[in-house]
């Protein structure tokens, strides 16, 4: 059931008393909103002349923010990617749908397995970039290889191969793992020294099925390493998508793109409207 079809009944007669307020405070935070987005809406709604649904949309897109920007393009090429997230979040099947869709745009690109720390990490994205046709570097000697040192690696191989964009996938371990946000932090700093102002993206994917465990992951991942973008996944699997407000509001960085399903198509540009729109009344 939609937000509005259960918010309705509380202002059926166009406002609300303490007690309906209590409510719909109740069920935001049950939908994922966090204590300081429930707060925030329910106080714009009860400061409403007349609240429907129009009404609501519009507070839940004036918490959004902007709507997604294409990615960077650099000049000189490439442009470097850099994608962070736990395990689980579906990060590497993210690296993937983006290199599908700036294949799409015309781009060349180029992938990058930096993630040595997890089994099978480097063959999965290779495997993808068999799949999708695109360059791919990887560790020689596979797990527990210098991430960094293949982050390095793969945009040498950019620049002498007149790549448009290389997308780099890092290590997912838990985000309050030290040894992880230092070797992220070291990527960042090599990438920069191979090509000035790399990485010109840092995206960090995150899961919206987990609620609230997501604002936190995005908290430690924005306090490590510089990033221009949030990737939300999984929302498909979930009806609670107030989640994504509360992750807006946690950390100043844009929502870029969506996943919302398993095939390589299925990323979607933000657009805080429809989102609004999916959110309050499917």
């Amino acid at each position: 059931m939609g937000l509005w079809k259960q918010l309705a009944r509380v202002f059926s007669g166009g406002g609300a008393d303490s007690a309906q307020l209590e409510t719909v405070q109740r069920m935001l935070v049950e939908a994922d909103f966090g204590v300081a987005a429930t707060n925030d809406t329910v106080e714009r709604l009860s400061r409403a002349p007349h609240v429907n649904q129009a009404t609501l949309e519009q507070i839940i897109v004036e918490q959004l923010g902007p709507p997604a920007t294409p990615l960077a393009r650099a000049e000189p090429a490439p442009t470097v990617v850099l994608v962070f997230g736990v395990n689980g979040t579906g990060k590497t099947m993210t690296v993937a749908k983006l290199a599908h869709r700036l294949k799409k745009e015309g781009r060349s690109v180029l992938l990058a397995a930096a993630d040595t720390f997890r089994a099978g990490a480097t063959e999965q994205l290779e495997a993808w970039a068999k799949r999708l046709d695109v360059p791919f570097v990887g560790a020689s000697s596979g797990q527990g290889a210098d991430a960094a040192a293949v982050a390095f690696d793969a945009v040498d191989a950019g620049v002498a191969r007149g790549i448009d964009t290389v997308v780099v996938d890092t290590a997912g371990r838990l985000h309050t793992d030290e040894r992880l946000r230092e070797e992220l932090k070291k990527v960042v700093r090599v990438v920069g020294k191979r090509h000035p102002g790399a990485p010109h993206e840092s995206l960090l994917v995150l899961d919206a099925t987990i609620g609230q465990n997501a604002v936190q992951q995005a908290r430690e991942f924005a306090a490590a390493v510089p990033l221009s973008g949030l990737v939300i996944t999984k929302l498909d699997g979930t009806a609670k998508g107030g989640s994504v407000v509360a992750l807006r509001r946690s950390v100043q960085v844009p929502i870029r793109f969506l996943g919302t399903g398993e095939t390589l198509d299925d990323l979607d540009l933000f657009d805080p409207v429809k989102f609004a729109r999916r959110l309050v009344s499917e």
